[in-house]
């Protein structure tokens, strides 16, 4: 662990393990309340000389930290194959994601403007400045390891914030290379602060009852986030939470539904399916359905799975057996109550897959609101697609969620286009676009895909208080 700028190691660990071959490829240590207690209070003794840094001092050791993370670029993507799983070239793709959150908030600290307000009476001035708000207590996901790190950590420290961090308990390997960029960086002591913890149950509690924790931000499932806003609602602490989403895509007929396809098959398998804005029910106008299911079907048979250090790998390992229980147990579901099985539908066991945790890349025709995988977010590679007749109808059933993170929609027809947009119920809208995000773009969803956003202008906020100052003149 890393805390007041200090390597801790204890004698009580965890493993890890790298889903590909099940093999353990190390292992850390496993915080008690003391450590989380000391990373806390070490964290709300550096805040009072962090927040009295000046925006540009802020700024020099995130782009410090910036390019020493592309200086390791190929050691931090390896490490994450290694322990989550996913192809190198899209951990590659990854670190160079996750070091655009350490370069924009480097740019955006510097841009946190207040404001004059006219009075109604002579005598008076009013002036609106932007303070931090405190102590952050942040917990990241296993699914992106190293970019959700900073997507959290640089708008915190930009804002003057200063930062308590718990990876999931699969992927700790990554943060703890994040960290040592950190302390490479030249991050003050009690700055940036990391605890790994198997369960992280009482990391969580503990952020959201501590009286020196004043923001809580998480990425995960939306039962824990309910729980941790919950918690964190009886404290009045502030909260950002990114939770889970069951994104639709919708192609209409005026698209080629070959090229529709082929976006679609490549946002869908993305980290394995592995993604909260992987699109989760794919709405095709009936009368193109069939060449799109056939151009889908043949590029799902071209993908291939396995362990992500080798060349030509396109689909990684789910994280856990949990995983393949739930993607199998939807997709049998589906095919007991009539859905087609055009693609895959089964445990991958041939070869290094015997050990690893690989389902096979799915695809399912005919899915109907019976289903659960009609409901349930899935998390993994099976694209179940659904026939629509008109527009109307598509809308009322993409609305039809309680989630609110993501959507695409393929059209030519501009009219069509902002009528989705605008009466599509979800944060995040990709229109002829399968990846509608950016450092530079907010990052959020509605309902109960969460609170708050990330990245952008908008990320630096969720970590400032707005101070007025009313002055008699």
């Amino acid at each position: 662990m890393y805390i007041n700028g200090e390597w801790i190691n204890k004698d009580n660990t965890f493993a890890v393990f790298n889903p590909a071959t099940n093999e353990q490829i190390g292992t850390v240590a496993d915080a008690d309340d003391a450590d989380i207690t000391a990373a806390i209070e070490a964290a709300n003794i550096a805040f009072a000389s962090w927040s009295a840094t000046t925006a540009y001092e802020r700024a020099a050791l995130l782009y410090k930290a910036h390019g020493l993370m592309l200086a390791r670029k190929r050691e931090l993507a390896e490490l994450m194959t290694r322990e989550q799983g996913k192809p190198l070239k899209a951990a590659l793709n990854e670190v160079g994601y996750g070091a655009d959150f350490l370069l924009w908030f480097a740019e955006e600290a510097k841009r946190m403007y207040g404001e004059t307000i006219p009075s109604a009476r002579a005598n008076q001035r009013f002036w609106v400045q932007q303070h931090p708000v405190g102590v952050v207590g942040a917990i990241t996901p296993w699914n992106y390891p190293i970019s959700m790190i900073t997507r959290k950590l640089a708008p915190a420290v930009a804002a003057g914030c200063t930062i308590v961090l718990k990876p999931a308990e699969a992927t700790p390997l990554c943060a703890q290379a994040m960290f040592e960029i950190f302390h490479d960086a030249g991050f003050p002591p009690g700055v940036v602060n990391l605890i790994t913890k198997q369960d992280p149950k009482p990391v969580g509690e503990a952020f959201c009852t501590h009286p020196l924790v004043k923001k809580i931000t998480f990425t995960g499932s939306t039962p824990v986030g309910k729980y941790l806003s919950g918690l964190a609602g009886g404290h009045l602490k502030r909260v950002s939470m990114e939770l889970g989403g069951h994104a639709p895509a919708i192609v209409f007929n005026d698209m080629d539904p070959v090229h529709a396809a082929k976006g679609l098959s490549l946002v869908k398998f993305l980290n394995t399916g592995q993604a909260c804005i992987s699109p989760n029910r794919i709405f095709v106008q009936r009368d193109i359905i069939e060449p799109f299911l056939a151009e889908m079907s043949n590029r799902i048979a071209k993908l291939k799975a396995g362990n992500g250090m080798e060349e030509g790998i396109s689909i990684g390992p789910l994280i856990n057996q949990a995983a393949i229980d739930k993607v199998a147990g939807q997709v049998d579901d589906a095919v007991a109550k009539g859905a087609r099985l055009m693609q895959g539908g089964e445990r991958l066991f041939a070869g290094e897959a015997d050990r690893g945790h690989f389902y096979a890349p799915t695809l399912l025709a005919d899915v109907t609101p019976d289903m659960r995988i009609y409901r349930e977010e899935t998390f993994g590679p099976v694209a179940p697609v659904i026939p629509f007749d008109n527009e109307e109808e598509v809308l009322a059933m993409a609305n039809d969620t309680h989630y609110g993170l993501a959507a695409y929609v393929y059209t030519e027809k501009l009219s069509r286009a902002i009528r989705m947009f605008e009466g599509l119920r979800f944060g995040i809208i990709g229109i002829n676009d399968i990846n509608p995000t950016s450092a530079a773009a907010p990052f959020g969803g509605m309902n109960e895909s969460g609170l708050g956003r990330e990245g952008a202008r908008e990320g630096l906020l969720e970590y400032l208080e707005t101070k007025l100052g009313g002055v008699a003149v």
